[in-house]
Order: C-alpha cells, then sequence, then structure tokens
C-alpha cells in the first residue's frame, strides 16, 4: 500500500499526552528496518520532554535489538503481541521478562485441532518465552533455526522440548488461503479460546491466550503509571493494531495502513517510509510549547 496523505490528519487530544505506544514494523520501522535519524531524534524529545514512549509489537523479544539503544529511562517494551512485557536494558540476547501472559498448551491445542479441521494444510510454529519451535512444513519465514522440529501436537505435548517454558503464541500459516479470509475463518473456528490477529502480508496469524492483545497488556502497563487512555496517542498499521487503536484516545493509522487499522483509528498520519510516527510526535512536542 502507498501513503494516501502527505500531512497527517490530526484529531484534538483529550489530554496532553503522557505516553506514546508505536507498533514497529510497517509503523516506526522503515521498509528496510531501519530507524530513521528523524524518527531516533523525534523519540528523545519526547522523553526528553516527560513523555514516555513505548514499543508495542508483535516481534519476540529476541527481534528487538533494532530498537533496543532508543527505549530510554523505562526500558520496557510490549512483545509478542501482548504476550510478554519485556525489560531491554541488559541488549539483546540479555532481556529479562517482566510480565507473561501466557497461552495455555490446552488452549493452543485446541486451536491446532480446530484450525487442521476449518483449514486443511495449515501448518503451525510454537514461540515460547526463549525458545522457537515448528513444524516441518513450516516455511523459513524468519530467517532463524528452531530450536526444534515436530508435529504441533507434540512441540505442545507436556513433555515437548521446553515444556517448563510459558508458550506466549503459536503461529499458523497457510500457503494458498487469501489473509484476511484465513483469519476470519480462524476467528470462527476457535472462538474463545484464544485471541487470533494478523500482522504479515502473508497467510500468517498470530494465536496467544484469551484476551491477550497489544490493547489489553498496554492497558495494564498504563493502568500501573496512573495513566488514562486518554493520555495515551498510539500508532499502527495492521489488524494486530486494531484494539490498541481504538483503546486509544488518539490514534494513528500508517499511510500505509490496512483497511481495518484506518477504519479503527481517529487520525492517520504518512507511511512509515516517510516518517510518519515522527511527523505526528513533532507537532506534538511543538503544540505543547
Amino acid at each position: 500500500m502507498t501513503s494516501a496523505t502527505r500531512q497527517p490528519e490530526t484529531p484534538a487530544a483529550a489530554l496532553p499526552p503522557r505516553l506514546i505506544a508505536t507498533d514497529l514494523d510497517g509503523t516506526l520501522l522503515r521498509d528496510d528496518k531501519s530507524v530513521s535519524e528523524r524518527t531516533v531524534a523525534a523519540l528523545a524529545a519526547a522523553e526528553e520532554a516527560g513523555v514516555e514512549v513505548f514499543f508495542v509489537t508483535g516481534r519476540p523479544a529476541r527481534w528487538m535489538d533494532v530498537v533496543s539503544d532508543h527505549v530510554h529511562g523505562h526500558g520496557l517494551a510490549i512483545c509478542g503481541n501482548g504476550a510478554a512485557v519485556v525489560d531491554l536494558h541488559g541488549g539483546p540476547g540479555a532481556h529479562r521478562f517482566v510480565k507473561v501472559r501466557e497461552l495455555a498448551r490446552e488452549n493452543a491445542l485446541d486451536a491446532v485441532r480446530l484450525l487442521r479441521e476449518a483449514a486443511p494444510g495449515t501448518v503451525f510454529a510454537v514461540e515460547q518465552t526463549y525458545g522457537f519451535y515448528q513444524e516441518p512444513a513450516y516455511p523459513k519465514l524468519h530467517m532463524e533455526i528452531p530450536d526444534n522440529l515436530a508435529p504441533a501436537e507434540q512441540l505442545l505435548a507436556p513433555d515437548a522440548p521446553g515444556a517448563g517454558e510459558p508458550v506466549l503464541k503459536i503461529l499458523a500459516f497457510h500457503h494458498e488461503l487469501d489473509p484476511d479470509a484465513f483469519l476470519t475463518v480462524a476467528r470462527r473456528a476457535v472462538g474463545d479460546r484464544a485471541t487470533i490477529t494478523r500482522s504479515s502480508p502473508s497467510a500468517l496469524l498470530e494465536i496467544s491466550g484469551p484476551g491477550v492483545s497489544k490493547a489489553s497488556t498496554l492497558e495494564l502497563c498504563c493502568a500501573e503509571r496512573g495513566i488514562s487512555p486518554e493520555e495515551v496517542v498510539a500508532f499502527g498499521d495492521m489488524p494486530n493494531d486494531v484494539e490498541m487503536l481504538t483503546w486509544a484516545g488518539t490514534s494513528y493509522a500508517m499511510g500505509n495502513a490496512h483497511p481495518a487499522v484506518i477504519a479503527a483509528a481517529s487520525g492517520r498520519t504518512v507511511a512509515n517510509n516517510e516518517d510518519g510516527v515522527a511527523v505526528v510526535i513533532e507537532k506534538i512536542l511543538a503544540e505543547r510549547l
């Protein structure tokens, strides 16, 4: 998708913002996965002005090195679509899990069974706090070597490798289905046994525990800080951002956003490759002077 507007459509914030919550891929990061100098400066300026910045992403903690230099004072990020709050101060490979909202293995097994019935040909991977496991037919989407190859039912068994480690989410991939159609089928089949969303342009679904989302974990983190939804500004581009953008008092869909995100957000900024997050942060800070 391309940017549909050159200037941000800026909703009026109900209260001065105290926290900025931003997705990473397709939002804060450019398509080459870099953080532009303009964006780095805007994040630093926000923190300097007393506005906390939270990265809220579907990425696992081990993929957070791309922004670990920009977490500033609190050092926290919400990873795995809300399944974990992670302290990144230790740097790549030395992060600490502050909060884990796991997917119970029985729920994960139910989701696997129901998706195999509803969408034959679905293949799975299992994301845990420190391990990544996948079925042999699951594609190499993540440029990493899995810790184990086996059917999902074995990977989620009580005696599986890493059985003592929490499951953050399972990933479901289909080679043929349209991504949005796959999401609709999966949500209908699995129901309230899990939360299902997507952030990839391919037919790749992300399955978390019931009620676990970027929005619900961000809400917990804000409550701990005495921050209301009206004091939050959020940014996103894909369906896994919809709940967060709906919850935040002020929210922006990127110029490259999925139609569902555009419908959910209260405003719109330019595309990630045009530093859409930085554009809005600069305007927010200028209005506070």
